[in-house]
């Protein structure tokens, strides 16, 4: 059963959607817009001259737990950007933060850092499981060998059940775990900076020609 889509056809719904998060306020610089049948987030510099992140989520808006989730979106490139499409939990009290993430791709790894080309376009990703105390590694994989994740639009999609978890690229599965988690998530899309990407600088395209561009999100619980 489809319990939550959004198609992108009738602008940014506020109804599904934030443009901050739990613990930090949206930055007033505008980076993202949907248009043309799609959700863009890109990089951008904001009046304080530096690159900011930017994260889209459903908190309070859409939670669930297990089921199927997808997406299909094309990738940013650029040294610095760091795109992703995960889930995640802060219900509970403390440091205990459960988080899946589906896709994240490290657009500006470089050659050396085996995520991106010499020109920083993402050619890998990875599904990472943390179940939910610091450094509680459920699981992750590095998907490679897949050409220019920027070039085209792809599917990213996680199976989560009870005591499994499973992840596609284009419909094929590319890794699967054994975990348990049985607490309830929303829906993360982001553009950050840092990380495996390194910092951007001035090398890094602006503008919502390199987008991190979602042509829909989809999510259906099991019967």
């Amino acid at each position: 059963m489809l319990t939550f889509s959004d198609e992108f056809e009738n602008g940014f719904d506020t109804k599904k959607w934030n443009d901050t998060t739990w613990d930090q306020p949206s930055n007033p610089t505008k980076n993202y817009a949907v248009e043309n049948g799609s959700l863009k987030i890109w990089p951008q510099k904001d009046a304080s001259g530096k690159f900011f992140n930017r994260v889209i989520d459903t908190d309070g808006k859409f939670y669930q737990t297990y089921g199927y989730y997808e997406i299909e979106a094309k990738l940013p490139v650029g040294k610095g950007a760091w795109p992703a499409f995960w889930l995640y939990n802060h219900d509970a009290a403390g440091n205990f933060r459960p988080e899946i993430d589906i896709m994240e791709a490290y657009s500006g790894g470089g050659p050396a850092s085996y995520w991106s080309d010499a020109n920083f376009h993402p050619t890998a990703y990875a599904p990472t499981i943390w179940i939910g105390n610091p450094g509680d590694l459920g699981g992750t994989k590095m998907v490679t060998g897949l050409g220019d994740l920027s070039a085209t639009y792809h599917k990213y999609a996680l199976k989560w059940e009870p005591n499994k978890q499973t992840f596609y690229f284009d419909g094929k599965e590319v890794y699967s775990a054994n975990v348990t988690m049985p607490g309830r998530m929303y829906v993360m899309l982001d553009v950050l900076f840092g990380s495996a990407s390194g910092q951007p600088d001035d090398s890094t395209p602006q503008g919502k020609s390199n987008s991190f561009d979602v042509k829909y999100v989809r999510v259906w619980q099991f019967k």
